[in-house]
């Protein structure tokens, strides 16, 4: 009775105490680090916004400098707008000019830096956007001019300021509710075989904190601290991978990327110095565009990889055609395939219903599974495309390669952001995840079935166009 009545008072003396006082250091702290990000922010861009004042005034005090192509070139040259958007007010309140050439739909008349800038020569806001977007503007008034404009603005996003800002409070949050975990199974169990391990795994999960992976705890009983030993050292070992995998990611993209840039500026020089040569000259230029496009290909596929872990890729579905599209893709990648010796078979059968989707992604993924196809295929191999229904909701489209295929180990891992079963071949280990999330978000599934050295088949799956969908 005893025993219960300590651990009750433990639990809410102790226990109680700490938890109050980790909460407010987790909001404290959480305010702290969003006032000093915003502080920094509005201070960079105040100290932008003067920069570019003092530009203009110059230009206003000198006769001889035309006040209005100026402000046009300052606005259009604005060397910061991947991260600030400046634009310029005209005196009714609506936006003349942006560094970015699109005109915001938003109205200025809900945002008070305009307002303040107009009563005070300059405002400050940060609020939300009519689509619902967190903004920081900084607005000052131009001086009396014939340009028709009266005031500049400078607004930055501040959802990437606000990610950090979760990021921090979320990690905050987890210490300390660790640290509230490890100190209830101390003061539960109140015995030293069980403090011990407990400091222990802090000083491992310290050593994990700063990047030290190589450490393990050791287990030496099985009980539920063995057991949050095994799952600590499972949490390390993943880790390890992961940072491996982000690593070799990096090193993947920069080859990848270094590739291409190196034919063409190879060839660019080359014709350069040859510049009368028409058939240097020509097979040059189908290099460059042949290379440039690759180059293209490549930054797309990590700007929809980098849509999708914002949660900003979207898709345009339509009643589309898969026949059509998947067409499309062998045809792009026949004459391709011929000339690195490999033979693509499709037999496109006489008609298949329609999917509701969006086109131009089922023929990206269509044309990364021919492409990776062909690519981990050997000379005189065979890549085969077929489309037929599976059931009568389903339509299934195989293509299989001859290739040298995935071992067991690595097949669950391919469809995995990062991970490339293969280094010896190209690419930047992030295709088949885009073309699974694609997949995925029009309803179906995207299956890999493979045997080290016998060849891949890749299995896409997509519902048939509903009536609801038209």
């Amino acid at each position: 009775m005893r025993k219960s009545n300590i651990t009750r008072r433990w639990l809410v003396n102790n226990l109680g105490v700490i938890s109050a006082m980790l909460f407010a250091l987790v909001i404290g702290g959480t305010l702290f680090v969003r006032t000093y990000y915003y502080s920094t922010a509005r201070q960079y861009m105040t100290s932008r916004m003067n920069m570019v004042s003092n530009i203009l005034l110059r230009s206003y005090n000198d006769p001889s400098a035309s006040f209005s192509a100026e402000l046009r070139s300052v606005v259009e040259n604005w060397s910061e707008k991947d991260k600030m958007e400046l634009m310029v007010i005209g005196r009714k309140g609506g936006v003349g000019l942006t560094s970015s050439g699109f005109i915001p739909e938003d109205k200025l008349d809900s945002m008070t830096d305009y307002a303040d800038a107009a009563e005070n020569g300059s405002g400050y806001y940060t609020g939300k956007t009519e689509s619902g977007e967190k903004i920081m503007a900084v607005c000052v008034m131009l001086p009396e001019n014939d340009s028709g404009y009266a005031a500049m603005r400078m607004v930055s996003s501040l959802e990437e300021i606000n990610r950090h800002i979760t990021s921090i409070a979320l990690t905050l949050a987890a210490v300390c509710l660790t640290i509230l975990a490890l100190m209830f199974v101390s003061g539960l169990y109140f015995v030293k075989s069980i403090v011990i391990p407990v400091r222990q795994i802090g000083s491992t999960a310290r050593r994990y904190a700063v990047g030290d992976f190589s450490v393990r705890i050791t287990k030496k009983n099985d009980d539920e601290i063995g057991e949050l030993c095994d799952i600590v050292n499972h949490m390390a070992s993943e880790l390890a991978l992961s940072e491996t995998m982000k690593n070799e990611f990096i090193s993947s993209v920069s080859h990848e990327l270094r590739t291409p840039l190196t034919a063409i500026k190879g060839w660019a020089e080359t014709i350069g110095s040859m510049p009368g040569d028409a058939e240097t000259v020509a097979k040059g230029m189908r290099v460059i565009g042949s290379e440039s496009e690759r180059l293209s290909e490549m930054v797309e596929e990590l700007l929809d990889f980098s849509r999708m872990q914002n949660g900003r890729f979207s898709l345009n579905k339509t009643t589309m055609d898969v026949l059509a599209e998947l067409g499309d893709a062998v045809l792009i990648y026949t004459e391709k395939a011929k000339r690195e010796g490999i033979e693509v078979l499709y037999e496109e059968p006489d008609m298949l219903p329609f999917v509701y989707g969006d086109k131009n992604r089922i023929r990206q993924v269509f044309i990364n599974v021919i492409d990776n196809a062909i690519k981990y295929s050997d000379k005189g191999g065979v890549v085969s495309v077929q489309a037929i229904m599976s059931d009568s909701e389903h339509i299934e489209v195989d293509v299989s390669d001859t290739g040298c295929g995935i071992s067991e180990q690595d097949l669950p891992k391919v469809k995995t952001k990062f991970y490339k079963a293969n280094h010896t071949r190209r690419g930047s280990g992030i295709g088949l995840a885009v073309a699974d999330e694609i997949i995925a978000m029009h309803g179906g599934k995207l299956e890999i079935f493979s045997r080290q050295g016998k060849g891949t088949t890749v299995t896409i799956t997509l519902p048939v166009q509903k009536k609801e969908d038209k």
